[in-house]
């Protein structure tokens, strides 16, 4: 296999600033696009004349909220592996294109009803691999662009616009959803067509570029595949299957789940065979690179589910039970979890500066030993908290997601020869991105399961006083829980869904007002869903804790010299190469 290979010169000083702008821009619109959707996504239903929680629509209201990121999951290895040969700035430009074109799709929705939903969903996952080309990439350009003593710096300005992204998308959210719909998808467009031509403008390639290489088609199909069945299987196992309140029981799901572990497992044998893989696993053989994706992706499934919850706790509980009415409560929820994002935004920086002094490791092991203690500090608190308390607990786990986030990305990405950095940066997205989907089918589980057992004596009791017929409680409490926390999830009133239109018109009217007002489903379900958000937390917590030991094992600060990366990137298809050279140096620190 004959490879070209040309390195350009090293970049003058002020390129490294041009890239942090741009590829900051990138994170922030993808940001804005994450949070902006949540507090949007009941006008988004409105305008498309859809009700998510009527029977059957539960997986395609899952799938307009989570086509983005499964594209962007199981494309991120593929684009940077197609990055560090053809070009990583290119490539990510192309993804600044796909992106804003995407969003244009969204903005365009021309149907309504279940056509508008998977029109939403389809424009959607056009997003995600643009977003894809985004994660891949950004991060391997900035560690081109900078040296190794200002990587975590970099990467934990970068990490600053996405929380001010995650912020800006919470009030956009509100004001814009509140004028029309579309608009929501409209405010990336402006921001993608600057990013797009200031891509092409400004960035300039610094990578290692391979002009021949062999296309690794069965790593491609099997790594691809697999990663898809697997997200498949874990969103349709938090829906309700035949009288069951999940799906885990559905043949569906077992094999998406089986078949995709089948398929990881064919794409590890795989790799170890072709002679220009997808991704080189001898890559894990570095003990840097190999801890620093297994504690991110133990981080990823210890908080990746975490918006989500306390977002059901916030609309679905305390805010109504404070006054609010279910039609605020998405933005004042957005309002509320601020916290979190401040203790990231001011640890973030910081920690990434000292790590390229100190290393990751230690930073790693306080960051996530302090998101630890916010997670122990939650499950202290009762469904009707003093907010202070609440604002501290996810403080304290924002300032340790940002002490450990920025200082694991840049250990990760300088441990690497330069002409791995795209596929390496794909690697470690899929791990973040997969953790956080993994996340989010261990919090659900655990809260549906807990709810099913405890929610139906509650409902039981709440509403045989008023009046009700027999067989209707009967019915509402057998009800699965899943449309009571998508309910709270969109700001809906739960008990409006619940009783059927001719019971609610035959109430008196002050028995009527009881039922729908703001505090009595919050009472009702407060403590079933308090009782399973606990040992939500106590998993986060202990998750947390085997992320902090596995930073240790991280070892001494390592960093590849780039100075003398061998001539030729084949791996013999017989067994793995040692991929170190023999002076890639490391910090004599412990």
């Amino acid at each position: 296999m004959s490879m070209a290979r040309t390195r350009p010169p090293r970049p003058p000083v002020a390129y490294k600033w041009v890239a942090l702008s741009n590829t900051t821009l990138g994170i922030l619109m993808a940001a804005i696009n994450g949070t902006i959707l949540i507090i949007s996504l009941p006008a988004i239903f409105r305008g498309i004349h859809v009700d998510p929680l009527v029977k059957g629509q539960t997986s395609l209201l899952l799938w307009v909220m989570l086509s983005f990121n499964v594209a962007t999951t199981i494309l991120l290895v593929t684009f940077g592996r197609i990055s560090d040969t053809l070009g990583r700035v290119r490539l990510y430009n192309l993804g600044f294109l796909i992106f804003t074109v995407g969003s244009i799709l969204c903005f365009l929705t021309p149907g309504t009803g279940l056509a508008g939903e998977w029109e939403l969903i389809v424009s959607r996952f056009v997003q995600g691999i643009g977003g894809a080309f985004l994660f891949a990439n950004s991060a391997a350009i900035l560690t081109d662009a900078f040296p190794s003593d200002e990587r975590g710096l970099a990467l934990g300005l970068n990490q600053v616009a996405g929380i001010g992204g995650a912020v800006i998308g919470l009030v956009l959210g509100g004001l814009l959803s509140a004028v029309d719909w579309r608009l929501v998808f409209l405010v990336n467009v402006p921001i993608g067509i600057a990013g797009t031509v200031w891509a092409y403008v400004a960035l300039k390639e610094q990578a290692t570029t391979r002009e021949q290489s062999q296309v690794d088609v069965w790593g491609n199909l099997t790594f691809g595949i697999g990663l898809l069945a697997l997200l498949v299987g874990l969103t349709y196992g938090i829906i309700p299957y035949g009288s069951a309140p999940m799906g885990w029981g559905s043949p569906l799901v077992r094999a998406a789940l089986v078949g995709g572990a089948a398929l990881i497992a064919l794409f590890l044998w795989v790799e170890r065979r072709v002679a220009d893989p997808l991704f080189h696993l001898d890559l894990f053989g570095n003990r840097a690179f190999a801890a620093g994706n297994l504690s991110g992706f133990l981080a990823s499934v210890a908080r990746g589910g975490l918006q989500f919850m306390m977002i059901i706790w916030l609309q679905g509980i305390w805010l109504p039970l404070h006054g609010v009415s279910y039609v605020h409560t998405p933005l004042a929820a957005g309002i509320d979890t601020l916290p979190q994002m401040a203790g990231f935004l001011i640890a973030g920086p910081v920690s990434g500066r000292l790590s390229d002094r100190f290393g990751a490791r230690w930073f790693g092991f306080a960051g996530m030993m302090v998101s630890a203690l916010g997670f122990f500090l939650l499950t202290t608190l009762g469904a009707d908290f003093a907010y202070w308390a609440f604002a501290l607990d996810i403080f304290l786990v924002g300032v340790g997601m940002g002490l450990f986030a920025s200082p694991n990305s840049a250990a990760i990405m300088s441990s690497v020869p330069p002409r791995f950095r795209g596929v390496a940066s794909g690697m470690r997205s899929t791990f973040q991105n997969g953790g956080m989907m993994m996340s989010m089918g261990i919090f659900f589980t655990i809260v549906i399961t807990a709810m099913a057992l405890n929610l139906p004596p509650a409902l039981t009791r709440g509403l045989s006083g008023f009046g009700l017929p027999a067989a209707l409680v009967h019915g509402l409490a057998k009800l699965p829980p899943t449309a009571t926390l998508f309910a709270a999830l969109l700001g809906y009133n739960p008990m409006a869904h619940l009783l059927p239109g001719p019971v609610r018109a035959h109430l008196p009217p002050s028995r009527a007002a009881t039922l729908l007002g703001e505090r009595f489903f919050p009472h009702l379900i407060a403590s079933p869903f308090m009782g399973a958000l606990r040992i939500v937390f106590v998993f986060s917590m202990a998750m947390s804790v085997v992320a902090a030991i596995a930073s240790l094992l991280r070892g001494r600060h390592f960093i590849w010299d780039e100075g003398t990366e061998p001539a030729s990137p084949r791996i013999a298809p017989a067994g793995p190469v040692r991929l170190e050279p023999a002076n890639s140096h490391a910090d004599p620190r412990p």
